[in-house]
C-alpha cells in the first residue's frame, strides 16, 4: 500500500536566531567590533521626540545599508527580500 508522506512543517522546533548563525560569521565580527549606537547621537536633531508617529530605529537602517554594501545587494527591494530570508542578516539587525 502506498502511503503519503507527512508534511515536516507541522513540526515545532525551539531555535535561537543566535544559534543558527555561524561563530565565525563576518556580521559576528563586526557586531563584535563595531558599536552602532553613535548612530542615535548623529541623528537626534532629525528626530521630533513628541510628534508624529515612532520612527523606525536609526541603528537599523544603517545596518540595513550596511549589509546590502557588503555583500553587494544593489537594490532596496532585493535588500528587503534578502534580510526576510537570511538568517545571519536577521540576527544582526535583531530581527526576531
Amino acid at each position: 500500500m502506498l502511503k503519503k508522506p507527512t508534511p515536516q512543517q507541522t513540526e515545532l522546533e525551539m531555535v535561537t536566531i543566535a544559534s543558527l548563525v555561524p561563530s565565525d560569521h563576518l556580521l559576528r565580527k563586526i557586531d563584535a567590533a563595531i558599536d552602532f549606537s553613535f548612530i542615535h547621537d548623529r541623528v537626534a536633531h532629525l528626530y521630533c521626540a513628541d510628534n508624529a508617529r515612532p520612527a523606525l530605529d536609526p541603528v537599523v537602517l544603517f545596518k540595513m545599508l550596511f549589509i546590502g554594501y557588503l555583500f553587494g545587494v544593489r537594490s532596496e527591494r532585493q535588500l528587503m527580500r534578502e534580510i526576510q530570508v537570511n538568517v545571519a542578516y536577521r540576527w544582526f539587525l535583531g530581527c526576531g
